[in-house]
C-alpha cells in the first residue's frame, strides 16, 4: 500500500521542448567557457536546498535537476533550460533567492571542449527525480575532466564545499528580501520580459 506513493514520488517529470524552440532560444554568453555550480542555501541553517549547473559553452544553459522555475521564453528539455540570456539568469536567481534562501554561485573557467562535454552530458542525463538534484549534479561533474574531486553527495552544501576547493573558482552570493512565496514569480517575470 505504501509502495505506490513512494514509487510515484520517485518519478521524474520529463519535458521536451521542440527542436525549433530550442534552436530559436540558443544564446552564448560572451567571455570564456565556464561551469558554475549554483547552490540555494537555507539562510536559517546554512544547509543546501537545491543544486543546479550554469554552463557557458557553445550556448549557455542551466541544468536545473527537479527544478520548479520556468519561463515561456526558456524552452526546457527534461531539466535543461535553454536561452539563458542575462535577464533570464537574473530571473532564475531572483526566483531562488528570498528571505529564507540565498544563492551561492561558484564559477570555474574551463576549456571550450569541457563546457561542450558538460552540455552533452546534461542533455543526455534525463529528467531527475525530486530530491536528487545534488546527486545528479555530482554524477555529471564526475564525468568531466578537472571535476573528479567533487564527491557524490545527496546534500547540496557538501557539493558546494567540494566545488569551492577547485583551482580558480570564483564565488558570489545573491541575497534578496522577497517573501518566501515565489510560486507566482515566474508569471510576473514573463510580464517583465515583454
Amino acid at each position: 500500500m505504501f509502495a505506490i506513493p513512494v514509487l510515484l514520488a520517485a518519478c521524474a517529470e520529463p519535458k521536451w521542448a521542440s527542436t525549433k524552440d530550442v534552436q530559436a532560444a540558443m544564446y552564448r554568453h560572451p567571455g570564456p567557457s565556464t561551469i558554475a555550480l549554483m547552490t540555494m542555501i537555507r539562510t536559517s541553517t546554512g544547509t543546501g536546498g537545491h543544486s543546479a549547473l550554469l554552463i557557458n559553452g557553445t550556448q549557455r544553459v542551466i541544468f536545473d535537476p527537479a527544478g520548479t522555475w520556468w519561463h515561456r521564453n526558456v524552452p526546457e528539455r527534461n531539466d535543461v533550460l535553454y536561452g539563458i540570456r542575462p535577464i533570464m539568469l537574473d530571473f532564475y536567481l531572483d526566483y531562488h533567492s528570498r528571505t529564507t534562501y540565498h544563492t551561492v554561485v561558484q564559477t570555474v573557467e574551463v576549456a571550450p571542449e569541457v563546457a561542450q562535454q558538460a552540455i552533452s552530458v546534461v542533455e543526455a542525463y534525463g529528467a531527475v527525480p525530486k530530491m536528487q538534484c545534488s546527486l545528479s549534479v555530482t554524477r555529471i561533474l564526475a564525468q568531466l575532466p578537472g571535476f573528479e574531486s567533487v564527491g557524490g553527495y545527496w546534500h547540496p552544501h557538501k557539493t558546494m564545499a567540494d566545488f569551492a576547493k577547485l583551482p580558480g573558482v570564483t564565488t558570489y552570493k545573491v541575497f534578496d528580501t522577497d517573501a518566501d512565496d515565489n510560486h507566482r514569480l515566474p508569471g510576473n517575470q514573463v510580464a517583465a520580459a515583454n
